[in-house]
């Protein structure tokens, strides 16, 4: 906490805990709908912390992150459906095949060198391959879906995530607010600064004694791991898993656009970013059914434009921006 609490001023720190109080009341004065869309912000928090410490800091792009929520969910479901084997229990060997794919992957890219777009095109080729091959594996449901009991006896039984709305709502909260601190933990640690020295020059960085290769694999497998326990967290909010609705690049897309509106490489730029896009996704959405309108692009069209328009605008994130006219930080964080 002594982290994140560092990185504002004064007015920061009043600004920080008065949305703090408010999002912990959101749900007294809420209605439904605005808390589950409350939640599928938080949600996107922390996918999006997740994927900003290895592309806002370690300089690593990854257009396949998907696949680590997809591996976290299906694993996790599948162990609970087949095994009885609850989620809290059931994360780990989530988490552990998770980072088993970013080790694979960061081993392949960074040892062998393949950087930059290049690096990228390997993550979404192990994010497609690993689509193909839940299509046909059965005992996960195939390209038909696994699926999660809805079972009204169980709700209350917080230990296997079986809570109703609020229950997820406070559970997405604690996520992200987890996500937010690591973030600025890890900023402020000794690894940050190296995955820093790394994303602006790795040439001077290894000359400084860094191991970059070190640097950038701790980088995967941190987000890697994060990423699957966000997984997990979507597998048992929405019941229900499709390889084509897990693991396809638009599902990447759609996760990493937070960061990158918000603010690459600082620690509440992912929050911003979410907050931002997730509820016009939702305005856009309700417009579209209002009017009768059959447009399943629209929504993806339209985050392409407020990001063009964004990066027009403040070409370092909506955060950087805000943070400095009203006055919140006197640093980039």
């Amino acid at each position: 906490m002594k982290a994140l609490w560092g990185e504002m001023n004064g007015r920061g720190r009043v600004v920080l805990a008065v949305a703090v109080l408010l999002l912990l009341l959101a749900p007294t004065v809420a209605t439904r709908y605005l808390v589950s869309v409350l939640t599928l912000i938080f949600y996107f928090v922390y996918v999006g912390q997740a994927w900003n410490l290895m592309m806002g800091y370690a300089g690593q792009l990854s257009l396949g992150h998907a696949l680590y929520v997809g591996v976290g969910g299906y694993v996790s479901a599948a162990l609970w459906v087949h095994f009885g084997i609850g989620p809290w229990l059931g994360v780990f060997p989530a988490v552990l095949l998770a980072a088993s794919f970013g080790a694979a992957i960061g081993w392949l890219g960074f040892r062998f060198g393949i950087e930059g777009v290049y690096f990228a095109l390997l993550t979404i080729a192990f994010a497609e391959f690993t689509r193909i091959g839940f299509d046909h594996i059965d005992v996960v449901g195939g390209a038909g879906g696994l699926f999660i009991p809805y079972e009204e006896a169980r709700l209350g039984e917080w230990w296997n995530l079986r809570g109703g709305q609020l229950f997820f709502y406070y559970l997405a909260f604690g996520l992200a607010a987890i996500a937010v601190l690591v973030t600025a933990l890890l900023a402020r640690s000794r690894l940050g600064y190296q995955w820093r020295a790394v994303r602006e020059d790795e040439a001077a960085a290894r000359a400084l004694g860094i191991d970059a290769f070190r640097a950038k694999m701790k980088a995967i497998l941190i987000s890697s791991a994060m990423t699957a326990v966000g997984g997990v967290f979507y597998a048992f909010y929405y019941n229900s898993l499709f390889p084509a609705q897990m693991f396809e690049m638009s599902r990447s897309i759609e996760l990493i656009l937070g960061p990158i509106v918000g603010g690459l490489g600082t620690v509440f730029g992912p929050v911003i970013g979410a907050f931002l896009l997730t509820p016009l996704g939702e305005i856009l959405i309700g417009v579209t059914e209002a009017l009768g309108i059959n447009a399943p692009g629209a929504k993806a069209v339209f985050f392409g434009l407020t990001l063009m328009v964004i990066i027009y605008l403040v070409p370092t994130g909506v955060w950087p921006w805000l943070s400095k006219t009203l006055g919140l930080t006197g640093r980039r964080s």
